[in-house]
């Protein structure tokens, strides 16, 4: 071997991009007919590949002083995972000569490809089935990029170096499964286990989407297995309470199954789904019924006054659509129709001489446009059109609860008798108004028959202030109300598989018969339903089935008084226990008369005393319990993420993060080493001791950094 010259560039850190700046292109002697160069430089990869002078000395790493002979032979440049030539492969041409690594220690590659954020990166063990793999790859459109590992000893560290980047794709057959995977696990690796080597699946004709799609094809987040499954941190009794989707029926009947269409349609949870309906057929058949008390022989509005959480975009609108589908349509058939007699009637208010006009009106009042349910308005605006006449039942549905819970009617000077009225409305359909003298143009002050349902929905920030308002609470406004505050779907729906493609709800039989059901009881047959004179409708008296059903609501009514007692469930809850089975009973009457029913059974009152029994829960754990991120271990997390977020680290010391975590009180001893041993135990975090020293390691998919 040569004496090294000492003043030729040596090959360490400092001095590799001098010594390649030296270099040559590979000549075609040195290549000669070497299938492994020559495959390289038809890839287009042959900038990689270099000539030298034929010794320089190693200044760096483990083979500090070795004095490395090139000569006849050729380097193959290895990149770090920032892209940058971070070590020297020499290779000798058409020799089964080892390929020696000038700096075994430093993690590099031989990168195949571009090693850019968009390619897919896979990594190999050797340059055959690097070539071999970015072929076949690029052969079938594929964006890749191939990491080959030239000393197959070093696979793992290469692997980990570049998964600080980007996930790293490994492949392995089965049995060779547990070879691949144990060293990798906790690094940002898919493994993909095949039942035969990949290459040999591409030699019989299938592609990467055919072995992906195999059934017996395994494919293993390395990261996250490593972690285990994310744990809940949230407080039990803070978690949204399961939905009785059985109050709506069994399968195949009409309600259930339009429940569990809109819940897949709409991709909301179930409670949304039920409280979009509830609304939809209060709307309809308050018109039609009364619902009955246990005692006595007094009968009810099936009114109903609802309210849902839902953060913006939480699925309302879409919800909506289909719940309320037939509504909107015969709605917007009235308004065509009271476009055109309007029209007629002031054609002929116009042609009437001015002499017959008085009497002429007098035999021809203006038309009245038929509505049923608004979007927007305000509390003053419905109770004028219910005393001049224009609307008798009518529903507020909107996905703007501050409209109604925030707006000046229940916060003006005027709220606590304007919440009395609408107490009065949803109790017996009538209310007293002593107006301004301004309101010339209302003669009456007080109204019967009338019907309002409310269908609210809101945010947090909205409904939070109005269920600790001493006024809505004290005058029995919100124990009139239904609630729900389901979990909302962020991170959970899905648009672009097949099913959901293809998915067309209007042929969906269930939304149809829904549909239909819906269109005859909004334009009933004439003989179905009794008329005064005028042509009113005269709602009918739902009564019990038998003396079982009306002692099922006894039963009920009964129940809820008992828990109100000193020490009893709904003590403090008094005002809405003593609503429940007037609202059971809405509901039932209710659900009986879309069904086709005159009376009520047992097993109506069984149904809907399972919604209101979800709804005092929900109103329950609402108030008394903490709310999902308000407890101390989900305190500790966030502040943790967010540390890591704004420091760009992964890990941070247990001291730094116990001296400087907010709130103050997780700084005590005892707390922070009982939350922290929560989160270890869930998953969201690791303490790593080291000597004397430990540390916190954040669970990776939960931070922003890579």
């Amino acid at each position: 071997m040569n004496k090294p010259d000492k003043t030729k560039p040596q090959a360490d850190d400092k001095g590799l991009n001098t010594l390649l700046g030296c270099a040559k292109q590979t000549t075609a002697q040195i290549i000669a007919d070497d299938e492994i160069l020559t495959s390289l430089i038809a890839l287009g990869q042959g900038n990689k590949l270099r000539q030298l002078n034929d010794t320089f000395t190693i200044n760096n790493g483990d083979s500090k002083g070795e004095i490395i002979n090139t000569a006849g032979k050729v380097a193959l440049i290895l990149s770090d995972n920032l892209h940058q030539p971070a070590n020297l492969a020499i290779y000798t041409p058409n020799s089964d000569e080892p390929i020696e690594i000038t700096d075994p220690s430093q993690p590099s590659s031989f990168i195949i490809g571009s090693l850019n954020l968009d390619s897919d990166w896979y990594a190999v063990k050797s340059l055959v089935e690097g070539i071999e793999l970015y072929k076949a790859l690029i052969s079938q459109g594929l964006n890749m990029t191939i990491l080959v590992s030239i000393n197959p000893f070093h696979f793992d560290n290469m692997v980990k170096h570049f998964a600080e980047v980007k996930q790293v794709i490994v492949t392995a057959t089965h049995d060779q499964k547990d070879k691949l995977t144990k060293p990798l696990l906790g690094v940002n690796v898919k493994a993909i286990i095949t039942t035969y080597d990949l290459l040999l699946s591409f030699d019989n004709d299938q592609t990467l989407a055919d072995v992906l799609s195999d059934p017996d094809t395994i494919i293993k987040d390395l990261l996250a297995d490593a972690w285990g499954k994310l744990g809940d941190i949230a407080d039990q009794d803070s978690k949204a309470i399961h939905y009785p989707v059985d109050a709506w029926g069994k399968d195949g009947e009409i309600l259930r199954d339009a429940l569990t269409a809109i819940t897949y349609h709409a991709q909301v949870p179930p409670a949304m789904a039920g409280q979009c309906i509830l609304g939809a057929l209060a709307t309809t058949i308050q018109q039609y019924i009364n619902a009955p008390y246990a005692l006595g022989d007094k009968f009810m509005p099936v009114t109903l006054f609802l309210l849902t959480e839902a953060e913006s975009g939480g699925g309302k609108s879409r919800t909506v659509d289909f719940s309320h589908k037939e509504l909107f349509n015969y709605q917007n058939d009235k308004r065509k129709e009271y476009r055109t007699l309007l029209d007629e009637w002031l054609a002929q208010k116009a042609s009437t001489p001015k002499k017959d006009l008085e009497v002429w009106l007098l035999e021809n009042p203006k038309p009245k446009q038929t509505i049923l349910l608004v979007k927007s308005g305000t509390i003053q605006g419905f109770l004028d059109n219910m005393l001049i006449g224009n609307t008798t039942d009518i529903a507020w549905s909107t996905a703007e609860a501050a409209l109604f819970l925030s707006g000046h009617s229940l916060t003006s000077d005027t709220a606590k008798s304007n919440i009395s009225q609408i107490c009065d409305i949803w109790s017996n359909g009538s209310f007293d108004r002593l107006l301004s003298p301004r309101y010339d143009t209302i003669e009456q002050n007080s109204m019967n028959g009338v019907r309002f349902t409310l269908d609210l929905q809101g945010q947090p920030p909205v409904i939070a202030p109005a269920l600790n308002d001493e006024a809505m609470n004290g005058q029995g406004l919100l124990p009139r109300f239904l609630f729900a505050f389901p979990d909302n779907m962020n991170g959970k729906i899905v648009y672009n598989t097949d099913e959901r493609l293809d998915a067309k709800p209007e042929l969906d039989p269930r939304l149809q018969a829904y549909s239909q059901r819906c269109k005859v009881l909004l334009d009933p047959i004439a003989d179905s339903i009794d008329t005064d004179s005028k042509g009113n409708i005269i709602r009918f008296n739902m009564p019990f089935k038998d003396r079982q059903a009306r002692q099922a609501l006894a039963n009920y009514q009964t129940d809820k008084e008992s828990q109100l007692c000193k020490g009893g469930k709904l003590e403090k809850y008094a005002s809405y226990a003593r609503r429940l089975h007037e609202n059971a009973s809405r509901i039932a009457s209710i659900l009986a008369y879309f069904d086709g029913r005159r009376v009520i059974s047992a097993e109506d009152i069984h149904r809907a005393s399972k919604l209101t029994d979800y709804s005092i829960a929900e109103r329950m754990r609402y108030t008394d319990k903490p709310q999902a991120g308000d407890n101390d271990a989900q305190k500790l997390i966030s502040w943790l993420i967010n540390y890591c977020n704004r420091q760009s680290v992964k890990t941070l010391a247990y001291s730094t993060a116990q001296s400087k975590v907010s709130p103050k009180h997780l700084r005590q001893k005892h707390n922070f080493e009982l939350l922290t041993e929560v989160l270890e135990s869930e998953g969201y975090i690791k303490l790593v001791t080291n000597g004397r020293s430990r540390t916190i390691q954040v669970r990776p998919e939960l931070l922003n950094v890579k």
